[in-house]
């Protein structure tokens, strides 16, 4: 485990797998960098890996204060130690931080898989509906509200990882980032010079799916994986990891 150092004296922790140029995996929301480790391995042989825990996640630090534009900052940190300049792929909120630190940094190629972009108006109370659960000590429900309908899970009790591998005690933090997302209008325009792969699911979602529809006119090459919904890099690994190494 190593730690680099934002621009608001956070710490970010961070492993690193692997031979070749850098590839820096960002998490999404209600995850641990843990949450790549069915993904990493096939991609090691390529790639040296590089698996932060977001702010608040993990064994990183966290501050008082929030907003996207510091968990951009602890990204863009992290990619400056690097003397190459690296590949970035980030899966949901993860997604929407490499997105706009793509536009600050320099990279090799940005991967996107459903960005956790704001596509409609349309008021969406999720965040409150999952605090009053929190407040009222019902932390695994507002989770299960959570990967129900913002991953498009519809029964996620069912799934083997529940409830031993589920990160019930980052509640709050889900609900600050979903937040974060409806106050932004992060994605509308963007300014990006590396080549770019967007990737999203047959099942996952539709308002996961129009992140892909917004972005593709100005960012082009997209990947549909079939038979896979928002969480294809835990459910098909190995076939993500090919479609990210088939068209770097």
């Amino acid at each position: 485990m190593q730690t680099v150092t934002s621009n608001d004296r956070t710490e970010i922790a961070y492993e690193m797998y692997g031979e070749g140029p850098p590839i820096v995996l960002v998490h999404g929301s209600g995850e641990t960098r843990q949450a790549w480790n069915p993904l990493y391995p096939h991609l090691t042989d390529r790639f040296t890996v590089v698996v932060p825990d977001r702010r608040g996640r993990g064994k990183s630090g966290d501050a008082d204060a929030y907003s996207l534009d510091r968990e951009v900052a602890d990204l863009c940190t992290l990619l400056d130690i690097f003397d190459d300049d690296p590949a970035v792929f980030g899966h949901s909120f993860g997604g929407l931080i490499a997105l706009e630190a793509a536009q600050e940094s320099s990279l090799d190629q940005l991967v996107l898989y459903e960005p956790a972009l704001q596509t409609s108006n349309d008021a969406n109370d999720l965040p409150a509906r999952m605090q009053k659960r929190i407040d009222n000590g019902e932390r695994e429900a507002a989770m299960e509200l959570f990967y129900r309908e913002e991953a498009g899970l519809p029964a996620p009790t069912q799934l083997p990882i529940w409830p031993d591998r589920i990160h019930f005690d980052l509640a709050e933090t889900v609900v600050r980032e979903l937040r974060a997302v409806q106050a932004s209008d992060h994605g509308s325009s963007v300014d990006i010079d590396c080549s770019t792969l967007l990737l999203t699911g047959e099942q996952s979602p539709d308002h996961l799916r129009s992140s892909i529809n917004t972005l593709q006119p100005t960012l082009g090459q997209c990947v549909e994986l079939d038979a896979v919904g928002h969480v294809g890099t835990q459910t098909a690994p190995e076939r993500v990891a090919n479609t990210i190494q088939t068209d770097s």
